[in-house]
């Protein structure tokens, strides 16, 4: 009976090990705009994380979420991105924009840092500007 204990066990801790952490993580907010005004039907949402560590050179893009708007503001979004992807000292931002037939009509014009440490609140809230 010993012997049929020990060997369980040792299963049991064989297949513990093969776990892997968890490849993907997720970052839920909405963006939001204080002009009083409607969408056009053909607006679009594009909203991105990214790693903004470096000064000089284009943010890279982490995790990005396109598509039509559905509805008026706030606009929902969910991001999600691969945590081995974070490296220690970076910097990360949320960036977002709405646009309508190709011209701008909203972006974000501060920076919306996240430490994506799992303490970010969530639902983020992302203030977008007019593009004019």
């Amino acid at each position: 009976m010993k012997k049929l204990t020990l060997l369980l066990m040792a299963a049991l801790l064989g297949a513990c090990s093969n776990l892997q952490p968890s490849t993907h993580a997720s970052l839920d907010g909405e963006v939001f705009y204080l002009q009083r005004m409607a969408l056009p039907p053909t607006a679009t949402l594009s909203v991105s994380l990214q790693d903004v560590s470096l000064a000089d050179a284009p943010a890279l893009v982490l995790a990005q979420q396109n598509g039509p708007v559905k509805g008026q503001v706030p606009l929902p979004f969910h991001l999600h991105y691969d945590p081995t992807q974070i490296q220690p000292g970076h910097q990360y931002a949320i960036s977002a924009r709405i646009e309508s037939d190709g011209q701008l009509l909203f972006v974000t014009t501060e920076r919306h840092g996240v430490q994506l440490d799992g303490k970010d609140p969530q639902p983020l809230r992302i203030r977008l500007n007019p593009a004019r």
